[in-house]
């Protein structure tokens, strides 16, 4: 690029969405990824959810069957995946929909990404999330250009800026649950999922409810906001998001669920249509045999309670003290001694890699996040380190 247009360049640069967001948490772990890969026997990378299980050979074999797939496909999904998708719902965790409450996603986070401005939450508007949570929810947020605030009790903020204690907030417009909890496990309790529905409606806000770890309950069984025990049958203004990468070993297949209000669900396949937002029709097929087998999911929860048993003692005997974490994939614990990047350095020289609470929210500056998915041996191999620090 000639010098002269160096300025101009830079200057467009900065008015993209890009500028609106932070550095992306994970590449402030290279340094200590380094260290941890030059152990001798190799890094045990526990730092990102990434499932390293063989995909199920009923996903395999129905996306192979579909691959000869010339035309576009369906934006609101093939009536066989929308009707696996309700019976599955039905099946395992007793939420009644339609298949017109069924939309098919390109995975779920381009969905959590951009459902504040595919809901038209704009500057003057706010976008809650737990106060530990995933970052998306929060780039969300600024991608829309909405204030973000990480709350546990959106129900609390609402009622102070109801009573000009916070004349400034902006209102909720989307309010964003993460039961089971990335990254601390925690299930939320029903009566609690049933005030917030309560709260939402009343507030005429949308409450979004992130449950792509509710197949994983080890110590608790998580429960669906658009079951009835939650909402007594009704979705009105409720959204529920699924995915098939950690039941099903799809994370690359990019398969996810967006169920709940008809109409919500409705305007989202609108603007989804226009914007060419669609589900490979190969990557559907796959989907819709995945959720009609139950036998893969049960194979997989298996394998994850085996590390988990072989990890948890591992890590609380090392001296750090693993909380909640009694569902989803990850352990998520503190030391005594260390903040977060302390905890991640010390394991690091171990050949050990986890990700810093820090990533998660202000409140787990002394967590660190330990995923389980990590291969058999390497979760075996992390768990022998850690017993050399007894």
């Amino acid at each position: 690029m000639p010098v002269a247009d160096a300025p101009v360049a830079a200057s467009l640069a900065d008015r993209t969405l890009a500028s609106r967001l932070p550095q992306f948490p994970w590449d402030r772990l290279a340094p200590a990824k380094a260290r941890a890969a030059a152990h001798p026997d190799g890094i045990a990378d526990l730092s990102i959810g990434t499932p390293v299980d063989p995909v199920p050979g009923v996903v395999q074999e129905a996306l192979a069957a579909a691959a000869d797939s010339p035309g576009y496909p369906l934006t609101k999904g093939t009536h066989a995946l929308r009707a696996a998708a309700a019976e599955w719902l039905a099946r395992r965790h007793g939420v009644t929909v339609g298949q017109d409450a069924v939309l098919p996603l390109i995975g779920t986070k381009e969905l959590i990404a951009w459902l504040p401005a595919l809901l038209g939450c704009r500057a003057g508007d706010s976008v809650s999330f737990p106060e530990l949570a995933y970052p998306t929810y929060d780039i969300g947020a600024r991608l829309a250009g909405a204030e973000a605030i990480a709350t546990d009790y959106p129900d609390r903020v609402s009622a102070a800026h109801a009573g000009q204690d916070r004349g400034d907030a902006a209102p909720i417009r989307l309010a964003w649950l993460n039961s089971p909890s990335n990254p601390t496990g925690r299930v939320l309790p029903i009566q609690r999922m049933r005030e917030l529905a309560r709260w939402a409606r009343s507030a005429r806000a949308v409450l979004a409810s992130d449950e792509c770890y509710i197949d994983l309950g080890f110590e608790a069984a998580p429960v669906s906001l658009l079951h009835p025990d939650v909402c007594d049958g009704n979705h009105e203004g409720l959204l529920a998001v699924y995915s098939l990468s950690k039941r099903s070993n799809m994370a690359g297949y990019r398969a996810g669920l967006v169920c709940g209000d008809p109409d919500l669900v409705a305007a989202l396949l609108e603007i989804r249509k226009h914007a060419g937002m669609m589900v490979p029709a190969p990557v559907q097929a796959a989907m819709r045999a995945a959720l009609a087998d139950d036998a893969h999911a049960a194979e997989q929860h298996a394998r994850y309670a085996r590390r988990r048993q072989v990890l948890m003692p591992a890590v609380n005997q090392a001296g750090w003290m693993v909380s909640h974490s009694e569902a989803g994939l990850y352990l998520w614990a503190t030391h005594p001694r260390y903040d977060c990047w302390e905890s991640v350095a010390v394991l690091s020289e171990m050949g050990i890699l986890v990700s810093p609470g820090e990533f998660y929210g202000s409140a787990g500056v002394r967590h660190i996040r330990m995923a389980l998915t990590a291969t058999d041996e390497r979760i075996a191999a992390a768990a022998a380190r850690l017993s050399t620090l007894r």
